[in-house]
């Protein structure tokens, strides 16, 4: 076994296998490491959904876009927080790296349709979408002794759709038959992230890469002010391996360390949903190497829920499309909504965060998803729970809401009023209170039988048993760490390249700051600033 590379990559997600296919297409002896016993990251748990502005499948489904557009739109929303010099790094190398990926790596992205960015409304969005891309299934059969080695996703049922085949990836989705469903079995063609997972390792197993797993990076091996190896603690020992021309890591976030969560985020991330490998040692190593550090308050906030054992392995569940359906709004424990259920489910992140002065606590956490009947009979709820008349047996009805408030610990009368205040904004097809429904993106979400229309997030909560499932603060995953320049070479405190050092993905200041521009938003980036790691590891560009 080598301990000789050009590159050495830390890290299996998007942003590792993209790093790494970009070096060794380019030439380069690349050695990919992973923590875990299985490859793939969180990115085997997602969507599989890219955020690319300016792609080159968008013309395909009559879609217009400029650099300027996409700057613009981002840097609108930045607060003053983004650096535009990355944000243009961002938008110029995407188109690129996807050319790059669907000729070397096969991915054969497709622009998703009509699916709006998360603020459309802001100046150069696109309420009509085209700027998200996806992969089409991909057969894991043709990965050999690696089919069983990505790790599955402990939140959908099955892996064997593409996201667009989802209420959450397309305006009304075509579910395909049983029969369809068992020819995919046959060849084990897995969609979403699994998708773009799988072909990617696939592009770096014809080029000769095998990961490396069980190799937790400890260390880097730092010569004359150059990162030039890493040091692994192993199930065999330590491990020293070199990198002739630098490393990149790739290692994830930091949301399932509790106490760089204590030390660094703005507010409670108590339920991460993304791998649990994710301990922040990309960071850990960084800091060491003498980084600047940048973001790190932030991260890729969710909304979440706890689950009974068994349901899934994780225990818990993402609200997503669940709080934007009609016949459901979202409640503080005064009983009031808060929010704009529908918003993007980053957004959050500032609504869970907001402080009451008086009583010095979180107001809005916990809060809870309310719903009706009819809302179970038409949706089903969170586990997955199919549409029906029977909730789940965790789930208990209640008769009137006073008799929910009573259960939960919320004053009865806040929350009757506040009902009888959201049915008449339904009767009246309108939000005045938070604005739900006026968004594009608000109404692409909800019901997918009135996917653009208001009345696929706005209805009434007036068909008992109530029910009521309490919704936390939780985290796709951190997005701050070492601060890079536009090649992804991670800064020093001097803002001068540690030689030899990149960094990608979560474990990296994100370009985009608090900000998430549409679906795939948390891809986009970890793959253009992999892309980009690759590249100049082997041209210098």
């Amino acid at each position: 076994m080598t301990d000789e590379f050009d590159v050495v990559v830390l890290g299996t997600g998007a942003a590792g296998l993209t790093a790494a296919v970009t070096a060794a297409r380019n030439g380069a002896r690349v050695g990919l490491f992973e923590k875990a016993p299985e490859v793939g990251g969180t990115t085997a748990w997602s969507g599989g959904h890219v955020w690319i502005p300016c792609n080159p499948h968008q013309a395909a489904i009559g879609v217009s876009d400029s650099p300027e557009e996409a700057v613009t739109y981002i840097m609108s929303l930045s607060r003053g927080l983004l650096e535009e010099k990355l944000v243009r790094a961002y938008v110029a190398a995407g188109p690129e790296m996807v050319e790059f990926l669907d000729r070397e790596a096969g991915t054969e992205f497709y622009a998703v349709p009509d699916f709006p960015d998360y603020h459309p409304e802001h100046p150069g969005g696109k309420p009509g979408g085209g700027r998200t891309i996806e992969c089409p299934l991909f057969p894991f059969t043709e990965l050999g002794e690696w089919q069983d080695r990505v790790t599955h996703t402990p939140y959908y049922s099955t892996e064997h759709l593409t996201m667009s085949e989802t209420s959450l990836g397309a305006a009304v989705p075509v579910v395909p038959s049983e029969e369809e469903m068992a020819r995919r079995a046959v060849r084990d063609e897995r969609g979403r992230g699994q998708a773009l997972v799988g072909r990617l390792l696939k592009a770096l197993l014809e080029a000769g890469v095998q990961p490396q797993t069980r190799h937790r990076a400890r260390e880097l091996v730092v010569e004359d002010g150059r990162v030039v190896g890493v040091r692994f603690d192993t199930p065999e020992g330590s491990r020293r391996v070199r990198a002739g021309r630098g490393v990149v890591l790739a290692t994830g976030g930091f949301e399932w360390n509790e106490e760089y969560k204590r030390a660094f985020l703005r507010g409670p991330l108590t339920h991460p949903v993304s791998v649990p490998t994710n301990t922040g040692d990309g960071l850990y190593m960084a800091m060491k190497a003498g980084a600047m550090l940048g973001n790190m308050r932030e991260a890729w906030w969710i909304p979440a829920a706890d689950l009974p054992e068994g349901i899934n392995p994780m225990n818990r569940a993402m609200i997503t499309a669940d709080r934007t359906r009609p016949r459901s709004i979202m409640v503080n424990r005064r009983g009031r909504r808060f929010t704009n259920e529908a918003a993007n489910y980053n957004a959050f992140g500032g609504a869970f965060h907001v402080e009451d002065v008086t009583a010095f606590d979180y107001a809005n956490l916990p809060s809870w998803l309310i719903f009706d009947q009819g809302y179970l009979r038409a949706y089903g709820t969170i586990g997955p729970h199919p549409a029906g008349e029977e909730p789940p047996a965790w789930l208990k009805g209640h008769p009137t809401l006073e008799a929910l408030a009573e259960d939960i610990g919320l004053p009865a009368e806040e929350l009757v009023a506040t009902v009888r205040r959201w049915n008449n904004h339904v009767a009246n097809g309108v939000d005045p209170d938070f604005g739900r429904g006026q968004s594009a993106h608000d109404r692409w979400w909800g019901d997918p039988a009135y996917k653009g229309d208001v009345r696929g997030t706005l209805g009434p909560i007036d068909d008992p048993p109530y029910y009521a499932i309490k919704v936390v603060s939780g985290g796709l995953g951190t997005k701050g760490g070492p601060r890079t320049d536009e090649h992804a070479r991670v800064l020093d405190l001097d803002g001068r390249p540690i030689e030899g050092l990149y960094a990608a993905g979560n474990v990296m200041a994100s370009p985009f700051g608090m900000t998430y521009g549409g679906a795939g938003g948390t891809l986009g980036p970890a793959m253009v600033f992999g892309y980009l790691a690759g590249r100049h590891l082997t041209d210098g560009r």
